[in-house]
């Protein structure tokens, strides 16, 4: 199942960590005027973007807001469906994402996000690279305990939509990976040990 994919005409969608708007325009053209988007980024420069891109597309279902994910601007009950890409792991309190998640879904609502999880800890070097967090990966969390959070949260029927593993070649051409060798010393053996760590999932859950 693909999230975008799933989305009704006339449902309500909220995307976290919404960034420039581009899954929040595509969102847009599968719920139809009847329907809503609303993106929430806590950068005032990509709300800004945002705003702006979604006047030259004419989208006039769309909404950015300002605001943490952690403390979501948005009335309990109103949203149909969540979707985020890579956003959720660079919180310090996934718990209180979760929670906020739960709290804005309306009952019978859905969560289906994209994210970075690890199979085992990683090395203290690359948890304290700044580029590593900017990255996707320092502030990622084992896979079970993600699960685990998300259903303390109140999320049932929570399943592993899909699971993917990082290519090699990926993590040793990625400006971001390099960077992050070369500050921290750490050679390809690790980087190799790193990459069966990191997996990227998409997850379901509903609120009953």
């Amino acid at each position: 199942m693909r999230p975008l994919a799933s989305l009704k005409e006339g449902e309500v969608v909220l995307d976290l960590g919404s960034g420039a708007g581009l899954d929040c325009f595509l969102a847009a053209n599968k719920v139809g005027e009847k329907g809503k988007v609303i993106g929430v980024d806590m950068t005032p420069e990509m709300i800004d973007k945002a705003r702006e891109n979604a006047r030259k597309g004419n989208y006039r279902n769309v909404e950015f807001r300002l605001g943490e994910i952690e403390n979501l601007p948005v009335a309990d009950n109103t949203v149909d469906v969540i979707i985020s890409n890579c956003v959720i792991n660079l919180s310090s309190n996934k718990r209180r994402v979760f929670k906020e998640a739960f709290r804005v879904l309306k009952p019978g609502g859905r969560i289906m996000i994209s994210d970075i999880v690890l199979l085992k800890e990683l090395p203290k070097a690359i948890k304290k690279s700044v580029k590593a967090y900017i990255g996707c990966l320092s502030g990622a969390m084992i896979k079970d305990k993600y699960i685990e959070i998300m259903k303390e949260a109140g999320f049932k029927e929570v399943k592993i939509l899909e699971e993917t593993h990082f290519p090699m070649e990926f993590m040793v051409n990625d400006p971001t990976a390099k960077a992050v060798m070369e500050n921290s010393d750490i050679s390809i053996e690790s980087i190799k040990n790193i990459v069966h760590s990191v997996v990227s999932i998409k997850v379901y859950g509903i609120k009953p």
